[in-house]
């Protein structure tokens, strides 16, 4: 189980998030969700080992990751908003050499490499370098060396980012199966639609705190509100939308 108990974080005077509390089961995608500047990306880099929190816990398996960090992001698997790759390296290039990080002996390692890039759709393009690769097929390398060796806790951070309709379905039933198994999965996304589809739970923040922390049906019951979409704007209380978009028709016409 992946626990988060009362992380806070600090920017000097400008706090990030304060007091967020989850945990996440074996078997479980849980989604988490808030508008920008919400405390997503801080919550997310201090469950990848990437910041340290000012106050609070992360635990795995009732560890404080912490104490050992390097055997904790042993466990990670970890898709990140942002493609930052070795752009000089082929696709295959790329992830053998995530595999040998990951200590995969070579022999299986481009067993896997060869299965994934065929399984991806990317098997033709093997020998162009990630220059050349299109957004969607550097998403997908991404996806391929976050799971090139079968973590047990999977983290995505915007991962549908860039991929055509035909992958996006197939990450969708990839995310479902990996929870399937018994993968410890957490899922951050602003495409509402998918989180509902495919996560048991969502947290939603708000200005780095917890506003909503339940499924997403009992929410849905709860607030009397339709689907995620409009149960993730009541409790963030955004602007209406409708309001919005007259002002921006008026002010492109103005």
């Amino acid at each position: 189980m992946l626990e988060v108990s009362r992380l806070t974080k600090w920017y000097g005077a400008l706090i990030g998030i304060q007091d967020v509390s989850f945990d996440v089961e074996p078997g479980e995608v849980l989604g988490l969700l808030g508008p920008n500047g919400s405390g997503k990306s801080t919550t997310v880099k201090i469950l990848t080992g990437l910041l340290r929190p000012t106050s609070g816990l992360v635990r795995l398996d009732g560890r404080n990751i912490a104490d050992d960090l390097e055997t904790y992001k042993a466990h990670l698997g970890y898709v990140p908003e942002e493609p930052h790759l070795y752009t000089h390296l082929t696709g295959p290039e790329y992830l053998r050499l995530v595999g040998r990080l990951r200590q995969i002996p070579d022999k299986r390692l481009d067993r896997k490499i060869d299965e994934f890039l065929q399984l991806l759709g990317i098997y033709d393009d093997r020998y162009q370098t990630l220059s050349a690769y299109s957004k969607g097929m550097r998403q997908k390398i991404l996806i391929a060396a976050a799971v090139l060796h079968d973590p047990r806790l999977v983290i995505l951070d915007e991962p549908f980012s860039g991929l055509d309709v035909s992958a996006a379905r197939l990450l969708k039933a990839f995310v479902r199966a990996l929870a399937e198994q018994g993968k410890v999965v957490l899922f951050s996304s602003h495409v509402l639609e998918v989180v509902e589809q495919v996560c048991s739970r969502v947290v939603i923040l708000k200005e780095g705190r917890i506003v909503g922390h339940d499924s997403v049906a009992n929410l849905r019951t709860m607030l009397q509100l339709p689907s995620l979409d409009a149960v993730f704007a009541a409790l963030t209380a955004e602007e209406d939308v409708a309001g919005r978009l007259n002002g921006l028709l008026a002010t492109m016409r103005a």
